[in-house]
């Protein structure tokens, strides 16, 4: 061999460099120095003496023959088992785990549990729960999954997330699940956690779509450090198969006897449906360990340094935490109830403002409600957050949170629908698939349980009655929908009753399973159109209310960010008109808008409905800026009280902009409040009884509405009737005398 830094032989260079390459790379190994993309727990190398007191016997893999029949092994010699809880259709009422602060609580009753004998098992069970990996809450991201194959894009192993959605039409970007590109056994499905983890636990689903039916029904699963050398759990000497799904939507959970400590995780598929293919939806349960030194927990860390109650609250411990902020801050708040639920709980609410159970001239009124459905318990939560918060920012002399207090009439409704809640809350966050506690007690939406008005302003502007006998706002409600007998939520027939009592000008509720402001019309004008971009008059105001809460949201117009299921609303700025998404009559947003001044809009705040409450931090600092930014949105654009000329307020007065065909009505002192974008405009004020009367109002960029009051005087024609009736209440019903006017004398005749 040529000595270095003499000519030699190329080859022979070559050559020595690779062998000290080698040697170098051995020694690394041996002294257990990680790799450049390792982190520093790589090396504790997993060994099957890591997981295991007794070696090992290999099982053998089923025939090939046998493939998509149920292969699992007998397991009724070993002495534990995995646990695995099933949620049914109908939650059971002896269901654990009634706090709702894990992320998986205990279906005792429902859940499927193989017997065991106790006397041969290696494992000595842990009782230790760790909370999801962020699969569903896409805290995993696309490049941590990966599969062995798969069968078109659209199914592959960033598609394989717990409750994903397939959407209506499947299309060659967005399916509902991963799917291998062959049915055997051999198939796998794999998350890079990125550090060292201890997994504690497997949820799976089948396959979303509405027209085929995959899911697996047994399954194994590996653990790596390296993505090479693979560690089968095992159930004394023998593979631990797991038991899988049983149809496609409802979540199957199964805990590892014991934690087991990796960076990589794999999920294969033993058997699955007979009629379907391998396919499958995932979360990971697991427990980062510290690691101070990995880039990618410090990239995405979020640190809230609010002192609040971060967990899920029962309906009991909902009570008791409004009723401590009431105790708080009684100066400035007021606990109240709008009715009760089917099953009897009361609809709570809480009112902040510096003068509580009372309107103040001049002072907007404001709502945020949630929990419509009862299983989307993001929205519940954040309310409970936002009370907490306001009431402590309020105390510590916070200037913003003050002047909000004090210039607004602020309501909290955390829980429309209490009864589904509870049924959600008693399986717990992950088990409860996609809609188990949506609907009210009686099996209704209520979100779009209202009364449809479009359809009545629509029919009358196109037979031209607008003007003449249907208005376009304030449309009055149909008597077929206030029959007893008609299908309608006792909790739609009380929201109802508290929109009409309060008038409030802005509300927001706030929904779950999206990242996106969704704005009116939340109908199609023509019912053949499934979905169509369907404006209101007030379509450049709302689009700007919509857009001052994803703006501020962290991570709704964030471009870079993954989509939730099917569509990007990113690209829209994270805003998006309901019809234009999907068609739904009978709307909460669209019912707020035509038949009071309220403009409402809906906030889909999570792609997870139900998060783990270790994400409750997270979600409470994503939301909050805009959840304030969106209540300060009520003093934009013009208020004012309109008078007669004695000084007295007119209530119902007609408030018109010139140019936008929807208008607003003063409230019993005659105070109003429109809410329009920056600019100029012509404002005409008419009631009936009085001449109307206009003046050009201009709006400005800052917040704070502009003052715009007037003067109405009355017309002849009702003073009259005015003086008439104040005769008629002095001298009783007895009508105004009247003259008669004389007969004339009988003439005489001549000579008479």
């Amino acid at each position: 061999m040529t000595p270095l830094g003499e000519k030699g032989s190329p080859c022979a260079f070559l050559a020595f460099s690779l062998l000290v390459l080698l040697v170098l790379l051995v020694v690394d190994g041996a002294h257990g120095r990680p790799f450049e993309d390792e982190d520093y727990y790589m090396q504790e190398l997993l060994s099957r003496e890591h997981y295991y007191h007794a070696p090992e016997e290999p099982v053998s893999p089923p025939e090939a023959s046998d493939w998509g029949a149920d292969d699992r092994v007998n397991l009724r010699a070993a002495k534990k088992e995995p646990k695995i809880r099933e949620k049914e259709n109908r939650p059971d009422k002896a269901a654990a785990g009634k706090n709702g602060n894990n992320k998986v609580e205990k279906n005792k009753k429902g859940g499927m549990k193989n017997s065991i004998n106790e006397g041969e098992s290696h494992f000595k069970p842990v009782k230790e729960e760790c909370p999801p990996m962020g699969l569903e809450t896409l805290k995993i991201d696309d490049f941590q999954l990966h599969a062995s194959t798969m069968r078109r894009y659209s199914l592959g192993p960033h598609r394989g997330r717990l409750n994903i959605q397939a959407g209506i039409y499947e299309d060659e970007f967005y399916e509902g699940g991963w799917c291998a590109g062959r049915n055997d056994p051999m198939q796998w499905f794999e998350v890079d956690a990125r550090r060292l983890t201890k997994f504690t636990g497997v949820i799976t689903q089948g396959r979303s779509s509405l027209w085929s039916s995959d899911w697996v029904t047994s399954y194994r699963v590996l653990v790596s450090n390296d993505s090479h050398t693979w560690v089968t759990l095992k159930n004394g000497s023998q593979d631990l198969i797991f038991t899988g799904n049983r149809e496609k939507e409802i979540p199957v959970l199964s805990e590892f006897p014991a934690p087991v400590m990796a960076r990589y995780i794999r999920v294969n598929p033993r058997s699955w449906f007979s009629g379907g293919s391998v396919c499958m939806r995932v979360e990971i349960l697991g427990c980062p360990m510290p690691d101070p030194n990995n880039y990618y927990r410090r990239r995405n860390e979020i640190t809230t340094t609010d002192n609040l109650d971060f967990k899920h609250h029962s309906y009991k411990e909902m009570r008791q935490l409004m009723k401590i902020v009431n105790e708080m801050c009684p100066n400035i708040t007021r606990i109240y109830n709008i009715g009760k639920s089917f099953d009897g709980l009361k609809l709570y609410a809480i009112e902040i403002s510096d003068n509580p159970g009372e309107h103040e001239l001049g002072e907007p009124e404001f709502r945020y409600t949630a929990g419509s459905h009862g299983n989307e318990v993001l929205g519940r939560e954040l309310l409970l957050l936002l009370m907490q918060f306001m009431c402590q920012e309020y105390l510590a002399g916070n200037p913003r949170i003050r002047h909000l207090v004090e210039e607004t009439r602020i309501h909290l409704l955390p829980s429309v629908n209490p009864d589904g809640y509870e049924k959600a809350f008693e399986v717990g966050s992950e088990l409860g698939g996609w809609s188990l506690g949506r609907w009210s007690e009686d099996g209704l939406d209520i979100h779009h349980n209202f009364p449809d008005l479009n359809s009545i302003l629509w029919e009358a502007e196109a037979r031209k009655l607008t003007s003449r006998r249907v208005l376009n706002h304030h449309i009055p409600i149909p008597d077929w929908y206030l029959a007893k007998n008609a299908t309608v939520a006792v909790e739609t027939r009380a929201l109802i009753a508290w929109m009409e009592k309060i008038p409030f000008v802005l509300g927001g509720n706030l929904q779950g399973g999206e990242l996106v402001v969704s704005y009116p019309y939340d109908r199609t004008r023509f019912r053949s159109k499934t979905r169509e971009a369907t404006p209101t008059p007030d379509d450049l105001v709302f689009r700007w209310l919509a857009f001052s809460y994803a703006s501020t949201h962290r991570l709704m117009t964030d471009a870079s960010r993954r989509v939730c299921h099917t569509v990007d609303f990113a690209k829209e700025d994270g805003t998006v008109n309901g019809a234009s998404w999907h068609t739904a009559a009978g709307s909460m947003n669209d019912f707020s808008y035509l038949h009071t001044n309220c403009f409402e809009m809906s906030m889909f705040v999570g792609c997870d409905k139900f998060p783990h409450k270790s994400e409750l931090p997270d979600e409470w600092e994503n939301n909050r800026e805009s959840l304030l930014v969106f209540m300060e949105q009520v003093h934009r654009g013009i208020k004012g009280v309109v008078r007669d000329t004695q000084g007295r307020g007119v209530a119902n007065a007609i408030v018109s902009v010139e140019g936008i065909n929807h208008d607003v009505r003063t409230v019993a002192d005659g105070d109003y409040w429109r809410l329009l974008n920056p600019g100029e405009y012509k404002v005409i004020v008419r009631a009936d009884g009085y001449t109307s009367t206009s003046k050009v109002c201009e709006v400005g960029y800052e917040i704070g509405a502009t003052r715009c009051d007037f003067v109405i005087t009355r017309t002849n024609l009702s003073r009259i009737k005015e003086i008439m009736d104040k005769f008629s209440k002095q001298h009783g019903d007895s009508p105004l005398p009247v003259r008669r006017p004389p007969q004339p004398r009988p003439q005489r005749r001549c000579g008479a």
